[in-house]
């Protein structure tokens, strides 16, 4: 085993921790939403369009991570 392959293990390994963050953020986001509409079922257009630019936002943290794992990682290469 090269140190190519084990730089690709470890920016493996690096990405997937860097998904369990925006999953976890995604989860909440989407509890909240759907807790306050419950709550207000009046505000539940808006509540929506928040919610899904939260999990816009939370997803581009998860390709940052990706980003990072090709750049420093080797991922591919």
């Amino acid at each position: 085993m090269n140190l190519a392959e084990v730089m690709g293990n470890v920016a493996s390994i690096g990405y997937g921790l860097a998904a369990i963050g925006p999953g976890i953020g995604v989860g909440i986001v989407s509890g909240k939403t759907v807790e306050a509409m419950a709550r207000q079922p009046e505000l539940s257009g808006q509540l929506r369009t928040t919610m899904i630019l939260g999990i816009a936002f939370t997803e581009a943290l998860g390709l940052l991570g990706l980003v990072a794992g090709i750049m420093f990682g080797g991922l591919g290469g």
